[in-house]
């Protein structure tokens, strides 16, 4: 009953789980602000979501991607940029997919025949259009009326456009940087002139979302890179890790009346999982997307009866936990070597030493303002730490790694 095939839990980027915790606030944004404002013509920024590995960037933007989807939208396929790739021939590649949707191809427009020419050179060739100087606008400009293009034929559709482009932190080039986000961002402030009944001219917003996803650094760089403009045109998420009770109620199906499955027969069935098994998963994954569904595809694995026990997730975690260390080493060792050891003293001081005052003097600096920077790009940057009068985690797991024996269970050897 319990196989690979009717596995529900999915750890990595690459796919959207089918069971599903938390986020509700990023998708009520798409629901409730973003897509009604788009649809009604209403200028709406872009949105660019940040956080450590683990977090589920990628695949909350995949979601909200996959539900828009199958509600008519126009969607990028995941536009993910490998270090060094040219991001404006990537996003070209994605654009055009969208002319295809929007049936741009078959137009007859001189206009339209000509950009989309230009833009498949840049499909093609990317930024080195600039650098070789071929004749006709720059690569950047291209985009943007080809988006601007596509963006009035969704109008007509009466549907929105997503584009998500992933993992953007590894944009290097400073000027491939900046004519992406030029582009996007001339886009998504362009206004068109539309006729209403009555022979009325009407200007309104294209119905284009952009999401930008990656590591936490990326807001920081392009803020200081273009400043005021990038942060106009843009709203910025740093995504945390989430709360227990969203896990729990993500398990809830387990518990009442079961996950349904197909037997080898086809015919219907339920896993469910014992109360005990839910809250020890929720336990063991301390607020990680990732780590949650690691925890979830080994416990599955762990058995193949209908009922997933403790015993099946502490089995399952055992075979799962030096995953779980990687993953969690993996952000320790991302971090400059001031702000890790900001965090290890935060991770070591007793809690009435967890002050500025405290982890300063720990640290060796003389005064808290030493510490300021560390613990405010920390907090505000990475979603590591909570300032306060007294500091604390927001990343859960990270501090159980460094103050506990997590992910030990002390169960299994």
């Amino acid at each position: 009953m319990r196989d690979a095939t009717s596995n529900p839990f999915t750890p990595g980027s690459d796919t959207v789980p089918e069971v599903w915790a938390g986020r509700v606030d990023q998708q009520s944004d798409w629901e409730r602000v973003l897509k009604p404002r788009l649809l009604a013509g209403l200028n709406e920024r872009g949105r660019t979501i940040t956080g450590e590995p683990g977090l589920g960037k990628s695949t909350l933007v995949r979601r909200i991607a996959a539900a828009a989807a199958a509600e008519g939208a126009w969607v990028t396929p995941q536009v993910r940029l490998p270090i060094g790739t040219d991001p404006l021939k990537a996003v070209a590649a994605a654009v055009l997919h969208l002319a295809d949707l929007a049936g741009l191809a078959a137009s007859r427009e001189r206009r339209i025949t000509d950009i989309l020419g230009r833009v498949r050179q840049v499909a093609a060739s990317g930024i080195s259009l600039t650098i070789d100087r071929v004749a006709g606008p720059e690569p950047y400009t291209a985009l943007t009326e080809l988006l601007e293009a596509v963006g009035t034929a969704a109008i007509r559709d009466r549907t929105v456009v997503i584009i998500h482009i992933d993992e953007i932190q590894n944009v290097t080039n400073e000027h491939a940087l900046s004519q992406l986000l030029i582009s996007l961002g001339d886009a998504i402030t362009t206004r068109v002139p539309i006729e209403l009944p009555g022979g009325v001219l009407h200007e309104r917003a294209l119905p284009l979302a952009v999401y930008l996803t990656g590591l936490p650094e990326f807001a920081e760089k392009a803020s200081s890179r273009t400043g005021a403009t990038f942060a106009r045109r843009f709203a910025s998420t740093t995504l945390v890790p989430i709360s227990d009770d969203d896990f729990r109620l993500a398990l809830a199906p387990f518990t009442d009346p079961g996950w349904e499955v197909r037997t080898g027969e086809g015919a219907p069935a339920r896993v469910r999982m014992t109360s005990e098994a839910a809250e020890k998963l929720v336990e063991l994954c301390r607020g990680e997307p990732f780590l949650f569904q690691l925890a979830g595809e080994r416990a599955w694995y762990a058995g193949q009866s209908a009922v997933i026990t403790l015993e099946d997730v502490l089995s399952g975690w055992d075979a799962a936990k030096h995953e779980a260390t990687a993953h969690v080493e993996r952000i320790l060792d991302r971090l400059p070597a001031k702000e890790r050891e900001f965090v290890e003293t935060l991770a070591a001081a007793a809690p009435e030493l967890r002050t500025a005052t405290g982890i300063a003097k720990s640290m060796g600096y003389a005064t808290a303002a030493s510490v300021g920077p560390f613990a405010q790009r920390l907090d505000t940057v990475r979603g590591i730490v909570q300032r306060g009068r007294r500091y604390s985690f927001r990343h859960r797991a990270l501090e159980a790694y460094l103050t506990t024996e997590w992910p030990e269970t002390g169960t299994h050897e």
